[in-house]
Protein backbone atom coordinates (compact mmCIF):
# COMPACT_ATOMS: atom_id res chain seq x y z
CA UNK A 1 0.00 0.00 0.00
CA UNK A 2 2.83 2.72 0.90
CA UNK A 3 4.13 1.79 -2.21
CA UNK A 4 1.21 3.01 -4.36
CA UNK A 5 1.11 6.14 -2.37
CA UNK A 6 4.32 6.92 -2.99
CA UNK A 7 3.83 6.64 -6.86
CA UNK A 8 0.61 8.27 -6.95
CA UNK A 9 2.80 10.78 -4.95
CA UNK A 10 5.36 11.01 -7.58
CA UNK A 11 3.01 11.51 -9.94
CA UNK A 12 1.21 14.57 -8.47
CA UNK A 13 4.94 16.26 -8.00
CA UNK A 14 4.89 15.74 -11.64
CA UNK A 15 2.23 17.34 -12.41
CA UNK A 16 3.19 19.88 -10.35
CA UNK A 17 6.76 20.53 -11.97
CA UNK A 18 4.53 20.41 -15.68
CA UNK A 19 2.09 23.10 -14.33
CA UNK A 20 4.70 24.94 -13.41
CA UNK A 21 6.99 24.44 -16.47
CA UNK A 22 4.08 25.29 -18.50
CA UNK A 23 3.47 28.15 -16.24
CA UNK A 24 6.97 29.69 -16.57
CA UNK A 25 6.43 29.13 -21.06
CA UNK A 26 2.60 30.95 -21.29
CA UNK A 27 4.48 33.89 -18.73
CA UNK A 28 8.08 34.18 -19.83
CA UNK A 29 9.21 32.70 -22.89
CA UNK A 30 5.47 33.37 -24.61
CA UNK A 31 4.88 36.63 -22.63
CA UNK A 32 5.53 38.89 -25.88
CA UNK A 33 3.64 36.68 -27.94
CA UNK A 34 0.84 37.08 -25.85
CA UNK A 35 1.49 40.80 -25.03
CA UNK A 36 1.24 41.89 -28.97
CA UNK A 37 -1.71 39.73 -30.02
CA UNK A 38 -3.88 41.98 -31.32
CA UNK A 39 -6.89 40.20 -29.25
CA UNK A 40 -5.33 40.98 -25.78
CA UNK A 41 -6.76 44.27 -24.45
CA UNK A 42 -4.73 43.88 -21.37
CA UNK A 43 -1.69 46.29 -22.75
CA UNK A 44 -3.97 49.24 -24.13
CA UNK A 45 -5.43 49.10 -20.67
CA UNK A 46 -2.33 49.50 -19.08
CA UNK A 47 -0.89 51.95 -21.10
CA UNK A 48 -3.63 54.03 -21.41
CA UNK A 49 -3.96 53.47 -17.27
CA UNK A 50 -1.60 55.99 -16.28
CA UNK A 51 -1.02 59.68 -17.65
CA UNK A 52 1.24 59.68 -20.32
CA UNK A 53 4.36 61.96 -19.50
CA UNK A 54 4.85 65.14 -21.19
CA UNK A 55 6.54 67.01 -23.76
CA UNK A 56 8.56 70.11 -22.94
CA UNK A 57 9.19 73.30 -24.34
CA UNK A 58 10.97 75.98 -22.65
CA UNK A 59 10.22 74.01 -19.31
CA UNK A 60 6.91 74.41 -19.96
CA UNK A 61 4.34 71.51 -21.10
CA UNK A 62 2.73 71.70 -24.29
CA UNK A 63 0.82 68.16 -23.22
CA UNK A 64 -1.23 66.61 -20.51
CA UNK A 65 -4.03 63.91 -19.75
CA UNK A 66 -7.24 63.53 -19.03
CA UNK A 67 -9.06 61.28 -16.81
CA UNK A 68 -12.10 59.92 -18.46
CA UNK A 69 -12.67 57.21 -16.13
CA UNK A 70 -13.23 54.59 -18.93
CA UNK A 71 -11.59 51.59 -19.91
CA UNK A 72 -8.71 53.48 -21.54
CA UNK A 73 -8.49 55.83 -19.02
CA UNK A 74 -6.20 58.77 -19.63
CA UNK A 75 -6.78 60.80 -22.98
CA UNK A 76 -4.12 62.93 -24.32
CA UNK A 77 -4.71 66.66 -24.04
CA UNK A 78 -2.42 69.47 -25.83
CA UNK A 79 -1.60 73.42 -24.94
CA UNK A 80 -1.78 75.25 -28.21
CA UNK A 81 -2.07 72.27 -30.44
CA UNK A 82 -2.15 73.45 -33.75
CA UNK A 83 1.15 75.45 -33.32
CA UNK A 84 3.24 72.49 -31.56
CA UNK A 85 1.58 69.64 -33.48
CA UNK A 86 4.15 69.41 -36.29
CA UNK A 87 6.65 68.93 -33.46
CA UNK A 88 4.54 66.51 -30.74
CA UNK A 89 2.03 65.02 -33.14
CA UNK A 90 -0.28 62.67 -31.92
CA UNK A 91 -0.78 60.10 -29.55
CA UNK A 92 -4.20 58.55 -29.75
CA UNK A 93 -5.98 55.04 -28.91
CA UNK A 94 -7.38 54.77 -32.00
CA UNK A 95 -4.96 55.80 -34.59
CA UNK A 96 -1.34 55.19 -32.51
CA UNK A 97 0.84 57.84 -32.51
CA UNK A 98 2.85 60.29 -34.72
CA UNK A 99 5.98 62.63 -34.58
CA UNK A 100 7.75 63.22 -31.01
CA UNK A 101 4.44 60.76 -29.31
CA UNK A 102 6.02 58.19 -31.51
CA UNK A 103 9.84 58.19 -31.45
CA UNK A 104 9.70 59.03 -27.68
CA UNK A 105 6.66 56.69 -27.05
CA UNK A 106 8.93 54.66 -24.41
CA UNK A 107 9.59 57.31 -22.63
CA UNK A 108 6.11 59.36 -22.56
CA UNK A 109 4.03 55.76 -22.12
CA UNK A 110 6.81 54.72 -18.89
CA UNK A 111 8.05 51.52 -21.04
CA UNK A 112 11.41 52.53 -21.52
CA UNK A 113 13.72 50.21 -19.49
CA UNK A 114 15.81 53.00 -18.44
CA UNK A 115 12.88 54.90 -16.29
CA UNK A 116 13.07 51.61 -14.23
CA UNK A 117 14.38 51.65 -10.39
CA UNK A 118 16.46 48.76 -11.34
CA UNK A 119 18.02 46.64 -14.00
CA UNK A 120 15.48 44.61 -15.14
CA UNK A 121 13.02 45.32 -12.84
CA UNK A 122 9.64 45.48 -14.82
CA UNK A 123 10.31 42.36 -16.66
CA UNK A 124 10.11 40.74 -12.96
CA UNK A 125 7.35 42.67 -11.48
CA UNK A 126 5.52 43.17 -15.00
CA UNK A 127 4.81 46.68 -13.35
CA UNK A 128 4.89 50.16 -15.70
CA UNK A 129 6.98 53.05 -14.39
CA UNK A 130 5.25 56.67 -14.54
CA UNK A 131 5.92 58.07 -18.25
CA UNK A 132 9.14 60.38 -18.34
CA UNK A 133 9.70 63.29 -20.22
CA UNK A 134 10.76 65.08 -23.33
CA UNK A 135 12.67 68.20 -23.58
CA UNK A 136 12.79 69.35 -26.26
CA UNK A 137 14.68 72.35 -28.38
CA UNK A 138 12.05 74.24 -29.51
CA UNK A 139 11.83 77.94 -28.48
CA UNK A 140 8.71 79.20 -27.73
CA UNK A 141 8.86 82.74 -29.20
CA UNK A 142 10.38 81.80 -32.43
CA UNK A 143 7.88 78.59 -32.45
CA UNK A 144 5.32 81.65 -32.42
CA UNK A 145 6.82 83.92 -34.56
CA UNK A 146 6.72 81.44 -37.50
CA UNK A 147 3.09 80.39 -36.71
CA UNK A 148 1.78 83.95 -36.87
CA UNK A 149 4.40 85.15 -39.92
CA UNK A 150 2.82 81.96 -42.26
CA UNK A 151 -1.01 82.89 -40.93
CA UNK A 152 -2.27 79.93 -41.92
CA UNK A 153 -1.15 79.92 -46.04
CA UNK A 154 0.53 76.30 -46.98
CA UNK A 155 3.60 76.63 -46.37
CA UNK A 156 6.65 75.48 -43.48
CA UNK A 157 9.33 77.08 -41.34
CA UNK A 158 12.75 75.33 -40.38
CA UNK A 159 15.33 77.38 -37.65
CA UNK A 160 17.90 75.41 -36.63
CA UNK A 161 20.79 76.86 -34.17
CA UNK A 162 24.18 76.14 -36.58
CA UNK A 163 26.90 75.75 -33.57
CA UNK A 164 24.76 73.04 -32.20
CA UNK A 165 22.40 71.69 -34.35
CA UNK A 166 19.46 72.52 -32.13
CA UNK A 167 16.14 73.13 -33.75
CA UNK A 168 14.33 76.19 -32.05
CA UNK A 169 11.41 76.23 -34.22
CA UNK A 170 9.46 73.78 -36.76
CA UNK A 171 6.10 74.58 -38.14
CA UNK A 172 4.04 73.70 -40.72
CA UNK A 173 0.34 75.41 -41.99
CA UNK A 174 -2.52 75.09 -42.04
CA UNK A 175 -2.29 72.99 -39.01
CA UNK A 176 -4.66 70.79 -36.79
CA UNK A 177 -5.25 70.24 -33.41
CA UNK A 178 -3.92 66.40 -32.34
CA UNK A 179 -6.45 66.38 -29.11
CA UNK A 180 -9.06 66.00 -32.08
CA UNK A 181 -7.60 62.54 -32.20
CA UNK A 182 -7.51 61.41 -28.35
CA UNK A 183 -10.43 58.96 -26.92
CA UNK A 184 -12.28 56.37 -28.90
CA UNK A 185 -15.87 58.21 -29.74
CA UNK A 186 -17.33 59.03 -32.71
CA UNK A 187 -16.54 62.69 -33.04
CA UNK A 188 -12.74 60.90 -33.09
CA UNK A 189 -13.40 58.90 -35.90
CA UNK A 190 -14.74 62.27 -37.68
CA UNK A 191 -11.71 64.08 -37.23
CA UNK A 192 -9.50 61.21 -38.63
CA UNK A 193 -11.61 61.30 -42.27
CA UNK A 194 -12.02 64.92 -41.74
CA UNK A 195 -8.51 65.71 -41.45
CA UNK A 196 -7.36 62.89 -44.11
CA UNK A 197 -9.34 63.90 -46.60
CA UNK A 198 -9.06 67.61 -46.46
CA UNK A 199 -7.18 69.46 -49.06
CA UNK A 200 -4.68 71.33 -47.10
CA UNK A 201 -3.44 67.96 -45.82
CA UNK A 202 -2.68 69.38 -41.98
CA UNK A 203 -1.54 66.02 -40.77
CA UNK A 204 1.48 66.96 -43.42
CA UNK A 205 4.55 67.94 -41.88
CA UNK A 206 5.95 70.03 -44.53
CA UNK A 207 8.71 71.03 -42.68
CA UNK A 208 10.32 67.59 -42.77
CA UNK A 209 8.30 65.30 -44.83
CA UNK A 210 7.54 67.36 -47.79
CA UNK A 211 10.00 68.13 -50.18
CA UNK A 212 9.62 71.03 -53.10
CA UNK A 213 12.07 72.47 -55.92
CA UNK A 214 14.28 74.84 -53.86
CA UNK A 215 15.05 77.25 -56.65
CA UNK A 216 16.98 79.75 -56.14
CA UNK A 217 18.09 78.76 -52.35
CA UNK A 218 19.93 76.09 -54.15
CA UNK A 219 22.17 78.52 -55.50
CA UNK A 220 24.15 78.74 -52.26
CA UNK A 221 25.23 74.93 -52.61
CA UNK A 222 25.99 75.59 -56.49
CA UNK A 223 28.23 78.70 -55.20
CA UNK A 224 29.90 76.65 -52.44
CA UNK A 225 30.75 73.39 -55.28
CA UNK A 226 32.30 76.09 -57.64
CA UNK A 227 34.27 77.55 -55.12
CA UNK A 228 35.55 74.28 -53.85
CA UNK A 229 36.29 73.00 -57.20
CA UNK A 230 38.10 76.11 -58.24
CA UNK A 231 35.56 76.91 -61.17
CA UNK A 232 35.39 80.19 -59.67
CA UNK A 233 38.28 81.97 -58.14
CA UNK A 234 37.38 85.41 -57.55
CA UNK A 235 34.16 86.66 -56.43
CA UNK A 236 34.20 89.98 -58.26
CA UNK A 237 35.71 88.81 -61.63
CA UNK A 238 33.39 88.64 -64.83
CA UNK A 239 32.36 84.93 -65.64
CA UNK A 240 31.70 83.68 -69.06
CA UNK A 241 28.22 83.54 -68.91
CA UNK A 242 25.93 84.77 -71.76
CA UNK A 243 22.45 85.63 -71.46
CA UNK A 244 20.45 83.67 -72.27
CA UNK A 245 22.35 80.61 -71.55
CA UNK A 246 21.54 77.88 -73.88
CA UNK A 247 21.15 74.62 -72.11
CA UNK A 248 23.80 72.10 -73.13
CA UNK A 249 23.47 70.34 -76.02
CA UNK A 250 19.65 71.73 -76.51
CA UNK A 251 17.97 74.75 -78.47
CA UNK A 252 16.05 75.68 -75.26
CA UNK A 253 17.32 79.30 -73.91
CA UNK A 254 17.17 80.07 -70.16
CA UNK A 255 16.86 83.76 -68.98
CA UNK A 256 16.70 86.06 -66.13
CA UNK A 257 14.47 88.12 -64.48
CA UNK A 258 16.83 90.79 -64.07
CA UNK A 259 19.01 92.84 -65.97
CA UNK A 260 22.80 92.78 -65.82
CA UNK A 261 24.13 88.74 -65.67
CA UNK A 262 26.06 88.53 -68.95
CA UNK A 263 29.11 87.71 -68.00
CA UNK A 264 28.28 89.00 -64.11
CA UNK A 265 30.61 88.22 -61.27
CA UNK A 266 29.72 85.99 -58.88
CA UNK A 267 28.76 88.38 -56.64
CA UNK A 268 26.72 90.34 -58.76
CA UNK A 269 25.06 87.24 -60.23
CA UNK A 270 24.31 85.96 -56.05
CA UNK A 271 22.98 88.96 -55.15
CA UNK A 272 20.55 89.35 -57.89
CA UNK A 273 20.18 85.32 -58.60
CA UNK A 274 21.09 85.34 -62.45
CA UNK A 275 19.68 82.11 -63.69
CA UNK A 276 22.20 82.29 -66.11
CA UNK A 277 25.46 82.25 -64.59
CA UNK A 278 24.67 79.64 -62.01
CA UNK A 279 23.10 77.39 -64.61
CA UNK A 280 26.37 77.39 -66.71
CA UNK A 281 28.53 77.45 -63.09
CA UNK A 282 26.84 73.83 -62.35
CA UNK A 283 27.69 72.60 -65.81
CA UNK A 284 31.31 73.79 -65.71
CA UNK A 285 31.68 72.37 -62.52
CA UNK A 286 30.45 69.00 -63.13
CA UNK A 287 28.37 66.15 -62.12
CA UNK A 288 30.79 64.74 -59.67
CA UNK A 289 31.87 68.02 -57.69
CA UNK A 290 28.04 69.37 -57.94
CA UNK A 291 26.75 65.95 -56.62
CA UNK A 292 29.72 65.59 -54.00
CA UNK A 293 28.97 69.16 -52.49
CA UNK A 294 25.04 68.56 -52.14
CA UNK A 295 25.02 65.00 -50.40
CA UNK A 296 27.87 67.30 -48.31
CA UNK A 297 25.30 69.60 -47.59
CA UNK A 298 22.42 67.00 -46.73
CA UNK A 299 20.77 65.85 -50.22
CA UNK A 300 19.77 61.93 -51.14
CA UNK A 301 20.36 61.11 -47.01
CA UNK A 302 17.68 58.63 -46.65
CA UNK A 303 18.31 58.05 -42.71
CA UNK A 304 18.32 61.73 -41.10
CA UNK A 305 16.40 61.49 -37.89
CA UNK A 306 15.41 64.51 -35.80
CA UNK A 307 14.45 61.77 -33.78
CA UNK A 308 11.23 61.30 -36.10
CA UNK A 309 12.44 60.22 -39.36
CA UNK A 310 13.05 63.40 -42.37
CA UNK A 311 12.12 62.90 -46.14
CA UNK A 312 15.05 62.81 -48.06
CA UNK A 313 15.80 65.92 -50.13
CA UNK A 314 17.06 64.64 -53.75
CA UNK A 315 19.74 65.76 -55.91
CA UNK A 316 20.05 63.00 -58.92
CA UNK A 317 23.28 61.10 -59.40
CA UNK A 318 22.85 60.76 -63.27
CA UNK A 319 21.75 63.80 -65.25
CA UNK A 320 23.08 64.80 -68.88
CA UNK A 321 24.82 68.37 -69.09
CA UNK A 322 21.25 70.35 -69.76
CA UNK A 323 19.70 68.46 -66.76
CA UNK A 324 23.18 69.32 -64.52
CA UNK A 325 21.94 73.10 -65.10
CA UNK A 326 18.52 73.23 -64.43
CA UNK A 327 19.11 71.19 -61.26
CA UNK A 328 22.19 73.91 -60.44
CA UNK A 329 19.54 76.31 -60.16
CA UNK A 330 17.15 74.47 -57.86
CA UNK A 331 15.00 73.15 -60.96
CA UNK A 332 14.70 70.08 -62.77
CA UNK A 333 14.05 67.08 -59.77
CA UNK A 334 15.55 68.89 -57.24
CA UNK A 335 14.02 68.59 -54.24
CA UNK A 336 14.63 69.99 -50.44
CA UNK A 337 12.54 70.03 -47.39
CA UNK A 338 12.84 73.37 -45.26
CA UNK A 339 14.96 71.50 -42.57
CA UNK A 340 17.58 70.64 -45.22
CA UNK A 341 17.36 74.45 -46.75
CA UNK A 342 17.65 75.62 -43.01
CA UNK A 343 20.90 72.96 -42.74
CA UNK A 344 22.29 74.53 -45.73
CA UNK A 345 22.33 78.08 -44.05
CA UNK A 346 23.58 76.62 -40.85
CA UNK A 347 26.50 75.21 -42.49
CA UNK A 348 27.25 78.68 -43.93
CA UNK A 349 26.91 80.50 -41.00
CA UNK A 350 28.72 77.72 -39.02
CA UNK A 351 32.05 77.40 -41.20
CA UNK A 352 31.24 74.87 -43.38
CA UNK A 353 29.62 72.10 -40.94
CA UNK A 354 26.40 70.53 -40.79
CA UNK A 355 26.06 69.93 -36.96
CA UNK A 356 23.13 67.05 -36.79
CA UNK A 357 19.90 68.33 -36.34
CA UNK A 358 17.99 67.34 -33.05
CA UNK A 359 14.70 68.08 -31.46
CA UNK A 360 15.23 66.59 -27.85
CA UNK A 361 17.52 67.73 -25.87
CA UNK A 362 17.49 65.63 -22.64
CA UNK A 363 14.46 63.00 -21.67
CA UNK A 364 14.00 62.72 -17.71
CA UNK A 365 12.14 60.42 -15.36
CA UNK A 366 8.73 61.77 -13.96
CA UNK A 367 10.87 63.66 -11.27
CA UNK A 368 13.17 64.87 -13.33
CA UNK A 369 16.01 62.48 -13.34
CA UNK A 370 18.17 62.49 -16.88
CA UNK A 371 17.56 59.83 -18.50
CA UNK A 372 19.19 60.32 -21.94
CA UNK A 373 20.93 63.74 -23.06
CA UNK A 374 21.11 64.88 -26.69
CA UNK A 375 25.16 65.45 -27.65
CA UNK A 376 25.82 67.36 -30.26
CA UNK A 377 27.99 66.30 -33.39
CA UNK A 378 29.06 66.81 -36.75
CA UNK A 379 26.75 65.29 -39.59
CA UNK A 380 28.68 66.68 -42.63
CA UNK A 381 31.64 68.80 -43.31
CA UNK A 382 29.80 70.82 -46.19
CA UNK A 383 32.44 72.93 -47.58
CA UNK A 384 35.87 74.51 -46.92
CA UNK A 385 35.75 76.79 -44.09
CA UNK A 386 37.53 79.56 -46.83
CA UNK A 387 34.44 79.14 -48.98
CA UNK A 388 31.61 79.13 -45.71
CA UNK A 389 32.98 82.90 -45.23
CA UNK A 390 33.04 83.73 -48.65
CA UNK A 391 29.37 82.71 -48.72
CA UNK A 392 28.48 84.33 -45.50
CA UNK A 393 29.87 87.60 -47.54
CA UNK A 394 27.57 86.64 -50.61
CA UNK A 395 24.42 86.36 -48.10
CA UNK A 396 24.94 89.21 -46.41
CA UNK A 397 25.18 91.16 -49.64
CA UNK A 398 21.81 89.90 -50.35
CA UNK A 399 20.61 91.24 -47.61
CA UNK A 400 22.44 94.47 -47.49
CA UNK A 401 21.56 95.74 -50.95
CA UNK A 402 19.97 92.75 -53.04
CA UNK A 403 16.49 90.96 -53.09
CA UNK A 404 16.82 90.10 -49.36
CA UNK A 405 16.31 93.32 -47.57
CA UNK A 406 13.17 92.95 -45.98
CA UNK A 407 15.03 90.31 -44.14
CA UNK A 408 17.41 93.02 -42.42
CA UNK A 409 17.61 93.79 -38.71
CA UNK A 410 18.66 96.85 -37.14
CA UNK A 411 21.90 96.26 -34.74
CA UNK A 412 22.32 92.26 -36.55
CA UNK A 413 24.18 90.74 -39.18
CA UNK A 414 22.06 88.86 -41.47
CA UNK A 415 22.69 86.90 -44.60
CA UNK A 416 20.03 85.47 -46.96
CA UNK A 417 18.67 84.18 -50.13
CA UNK A 418 16.02 84.60 -52.03
CA UNK A 419 14.35 81.76 -53.92
CA UNK A 420 10.88 81.84 -56.78
CA UNK A 421 10.08 77.68 -57.32
CA UNK A 422 8.32 76.81 -60.40
CA UNK A 423 6.29 74.04 -60.63
CA UNK A 424 3.20 72.22 -61.87
CA UNK A 425 2.90 71.18 -65.94
CA UNK A 426 5.00 74.27 -67.96
CA UNK A 427 5.57 76.04 -64.73
CA UNK A 428 1.46 76.64 -64.71
CA UNK A 429 1.45 76.94 -60.80
CA UNK A 430 1.41 79.39 -58.35
CA UNK A 431 5.67 79.43 -57.53
CA UNK A 432 6.45 78.25 -54.23
CA UNK A 433 8.66 81.21 -52.24
CA UNK A 434 11.66 80.95 -50.59
CA UNK A 435 13.66 82.21 -48.11
CA UNK A 436 16.88 81.04 -46.37
CA UNK A 437 18.80 82.83 -44.01
CA UNK A 438 21.04 83.67 -40.71
CA UNK A 439 21.49 85.78 -38.41
CA UNK A 440 24.15 87.19 -35.90
CA UNK A 441 23.60 89.67 -32.97
CA UNK A 442 26.15 92.69 -32.63
CA UNK A 443 28.99 91.71 -30.42
CA UNK A 444 28.22 87.56 -30.59
CA UNK A 445 30.93 85.58 -31.95
CA UNK A 446 28.79 83.59 -34.34
CA UNK A 447 25.54 83.48 -35.65
CA UNK A 448 22.79 82.49 -33.35
CA UNK A 449 20.00 80.77 -35.71
CA UNK A 450 19.62 79.95 -39.35
CA UNK A 451 16.13 79.96 -40.58
CA UNK A 452 14.37 78.31 -43.99
CA UNK A 453 10.76 79.66 -44.96
CA UNK A 454 9.02 78.12 -47.66
CA UNK A 455 5.38 79.29 -48.54
CA UNK A 456 3.08 77.73 -51.35
CA UNK A 457 -0.41 79.48 -51.01
CA UNK A 458 -2.01 78.46 -54.02
CA UNK A 459 -4.68 81.19 -53.52
CA UNK A 460 -1.71 83.93 -53.23
CA UNK A 461 -1.40 86.35 -56.07
CA UNK A 462 0.93 85.32 -59.01
CA UNK A 463 2.83 88.81 -59.23
CA UNK A 464 3.09 88.76 -55.42
CA UNK A 465 5.00 85.68 -54.68
CA UNK A 466 8.78 85.94 -53.88
CA UNK A 467 11.06 85.04 -51.55
CA UNK A 468 11.97 88.20 -50.60
CA UNK A 469 8.35 89.67 -50.53
CA UNK A 470 6.58 86.75 -48.90
CA UNK A 471 9.45 84.38 -47.28
CA UNK A 472 11.48 86.69 -45.81
CA UNK A 473 9.56 88.87 -42.99
CA UNK A 474 8.42 85.53 -41.73
CA UNK A 475 12.41 84.25 -41.63
CA UNK A 476 13.12 88.15 -40.27
CA UNK A 477 10.38 87.75 -37.52
CA UNK A 478 11.88 84.23 -36.44
CA UNK A 479 15.49 85.40 -36.25
CA UNK A 480 14.23 88.37 -34.11
CA UNK A 481 12.89 85.69 -31.68
CA UNK A 482 15.84 84.08 -31.23
CA UNK A 483 17.93 86.62 -30.80
CA UNK A 484 15.70 88.61 -28.79
CA UNK A 485 16.30 85.58 -26.42
CA UNK A 486 19.49 85.08 -26.77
Amino acid sequence: MTRYIRHAAAFCALLLIALLVNATRVQVVQSGTFDDNSANRRQAITRFGQPRGDIMVDGRPVTGSKDTGEQLRYERTYKNGPLYAPVTGYASQVYGTALLENAEDDILSGTDPMLAPLPLWNDVSRTQNPGGQVRTTIRAAAQQAAYAGLGGKRGAVAAIEPATGKILALVSTPSYDPERLSGTSAPVARSWASLNASADKPMLNRAIRQTYPPGSTFKVVTAAAALDAGTVTDLDAATKSPAPYTLPGTSTQLTNEVEGCKNAPLRYAFEWSCNTVFAKLGADTGLSDMLGTAENFGFNDDGLKIPSSVAASNFDTSMDSAQLALSSIGQYDTRATPLQMAMVSAAVANGGSIESPHLVDETTTADGDVVRNTGTGSLHRAMNPATAMQLRELMTDVVEEGTGTNAAIPGATVGGKTGTAQHGIDNSGTPYAWFISWAQKSGEAQPSVAVAVVVEDAAADRSDISGGGSAAPVAKAVMEAVLAGS
